[in-house]
């Protein structure tokens, strides 16, 4: 089923200030993470590295500060329910499109040494070239999958 359709915004439900302090805890989360650490934080650096790494060659507070991000992940949907609903989940996908685009995001992530929230966040906050040009290359490639998914074989 192909997109046949103008991508709107929903300027009505926009809030400027929801939006903004979602972004500072972002950001203030990103720096505790690397004051607790000493990483970027990332989820694909967290799970790349093997637990047996975990357990033998980091100190106990490395460990707690790791699982406190994950933690945080696979809790923030119960916590944001305590206050609203869930927004609906839509995906216009097949099963087998999900599994080969997650797929190809992981070999994305390992082959750019870091995610998004890696590069986007931490990396180009500290202005760094490589975050830069790893930005780059996947929002480029989002948009010429969207131009190709949606446009040209719509």
């Amino acid at each position: 089923m192909g997109y046949h359709g103008d991508m709107n915004i929903d300027w009505i439900h926009f809030t400027p200030g929801s939006a903004l302090t979602g972004g500072a805890l972002i950001g203030v989360a990103s720096a505790l993470y690397l004051l607790g650490s000493g990483r970027i934080a990332g989820i694909a650096g967290i799970v790349a590295e093997p637990l047996s790494a975990w357990l033998l060659r980091k100190p106990l507070g490395v460990h707690a500060v790791r699982l406190l991000f994950v933690l945080g992940l696979l809790l923030s949907p119960w916590i944001w329910r305590l206050w609203a609903p869930l927004p609906p989940m839509v995906s216009n996908s097949s099963a087998g499109t999900t599994v080969l685009a997650g797929l190809l995001v992981g070999f994305g992530t390992r082959m750019g040494n870091g995610c998004t929230s890696g590069h986007g966040v931490c990396g180009l906050s500290r202005l760094s070239g490589r975050s830069l040009v790893n930005v780059l290359a996947f929002m480029g490639a989002g948009f010429a999958t969207v131009l190709l998914t949606r446009h040209l074989l719509a």
